[in-house]
């Protein structure tokens, strides 16, 4: 039995939420949600988030334990890059791109 949660649209950068998605990746539940608890990055809150709405899928959807739950695979998509201009000297103008992500989780019973 496998449980899916999807987080869409998240405002930060697919590449520094990988980081912290392969310290994860392959951990039961409970030790996952330890080691994001400890991460001081941003991924590590957003991932937390989309974990947690997957265990409530389990638990209510399926009616599986959190305890005998692992994360399968998780994924980390870019999402659509936002673009801004800043200006600059004598009259130029820089772009700036603001990154997206999308998070999904796949849970499964051990």
């Amino acid at each position: 039995m496998e449980v899916r949660a999807i987080s869409k649209y998240l405002r930060v950068s697919s590449q520094k939420t990988r980081l912290v998605a392969d310290m994860v990746r392959g951990k039961s539940v409970s030790e996952a949600l330890v080691m994001l608890r400890f991460t001081a990055k941003k991924g590590g809150r957003l991932i937390t988030k989309t974990l947690n709405s997957a265990v409530a899928n389990a638990e209510s959807a399926h009616s599986l334990k959190a305890d005998n739950l692992f994360i399968k695979t998780i994924k980390i998509d870019q999402g659509p890059r936002l673009k801004r201009f800043r200006p600059r000297a004598m009259g130029r103008a820089t772009r700036i791109i603001k990154p997206s992500s999308h998070i999904t989780i796949v849970l499964a019973e051990k």
